[in-house]
């Protein structure tokens, strides 16, 4: 179902007592956007997790465990747990579930899950393998009770290296005899198929800010646009724009359902960004943006002493109002 067509429903289908209930109590009746009466309403502060991937020894050494990084999220305090899949070194039923109650009895929300997929290619076998991924993620996701995955469009794989992609800031030359039109295409048709299975399961899959065609907020927001689910929104990550950032950060927000908050301590391991998270923090709030902020350590010291400082400073600024 369209977005609009969703929203039109919803609208249709609310009584007049219930639109006034939800305008004095600040419900959402759509089920979409939160309102908020921003003269009225106390802030309540973004929840803050942290995603796996903050727990990754970048020289060499030995990854922390699923079940281990879980353990550590509920030592450091915080709220939530961001799963990467790729880090997951077992996907059957029985271990996704001791997952599931090993958060729940540490009072941590199973929040998102990063996957991994890509539609960039002219080849159509190669595009329908990423779409069979995609579905099969989202069932992953909803056995696991994890209301949202992060999503991206692929790249066009001409790079060497990821250093080479990084180097060149995300920009890579296009396949030969390929244009972006075309890529978008492939794309929006291959987003298309996955929205059924998200809405049977009930995942909201979130396209993130994240190489290929959507290193840009324009390019994210134009597959976006193109599909109009409720299904499909925004993945948010502030450290993956090397220009216009606030900016583009602010053409996103209003449509994120889910953010990526990237930290640096002790230097960047691809590359260093100077985060202005108070900023941050007053766009989100500008936006309404009520979801988990998901902190990505991707810093140079040691996770140990680095998360926590994380997770200080990251609820510092969402948890105030900022003027």
């Amino acid at each position: 179902m369209k977005r609009r067509t969703f929203l039109a429903a919803a609208g249709a289908a609310a009584t007049s007592t219930a639109i006034a209930s939800s305008s004095e109590t600040g419900v959402c009746t759509a089920g979409l956007k939160p309102v908020q009466d921003k003269a009225t309403t106390t802030l309540v502060p973004n929840r803050i997790a942290v995603s796996t991937y903050s727990f990754f020894t970048f020289k060499g050494g030995s990854k922390l465990t699923m079940p281990e990084c879980i353990d550590a999220a509920a030592r450091m305090g915080f709220d939530g747990v961001e799963l990467l899949l790729v880090q997951m070194e077992d996907t059957s039923d029985g271990f996704l579930q001791k997952l599931k109650r090993q958060a729940f009895v540490n009072g941590l929300d199973l929040c998102g899950m990063s996957t991994h997929q890509g539609f960039v290619r002219p080849d159509k076998e190669y595009r329908d393998k990423n779409i069979a991924l995609t579905i099969s993620q989202i069932e992953t996701a909803y056995k696991l009770g994890i209301p949202t995955i992060r999503v991206n469009t692929g790249r066009w794989g001409t790079s060497k290296s990821f250093e080479e992609l990084m180097n060149n800031k995300g920009i890579e030359p296009r396949l030969p005899n390929c244009t972006d039109d075309e890529g978008f295409k492939w794309v929006i048709d291959a987003f298309e198929q996955c929205i059924p299975t998200a809405e049977k399961c009930g995942v909201v899959m979130g396209l993130e800010n994240h190489w290929g065609l959507g290193r840009t907020a324009e390019g994210v927001l134009r597959i976006v646009n193109a599909i109009d689910s409720p299904w499909l929104r925004v993945t948010m990550d502030s450290g993956n724009f090397f220009e216009r950032r606030y900016e583009q950060l602010e053409m996103l927000a209003p449509e994120a359902v889910f953010m990526q908050a990237k930290t640096y301590f002790g230097g960047g391991v691809y590359y260093d960004l100077d985060m202005d998270y108070d900023r941050i923090a007053k766009i989100c709030q500008a936006a309404n943006y009520r979801g988990y902020v998901s902190l990505e350590f991707e810093g140079k010291e040691d996770p140990w002493t680095a998360v926590p400082k994380s997770l200080a400073m990251l609820r510092d600024a969402f948890g105030k109002v900022q003027s």
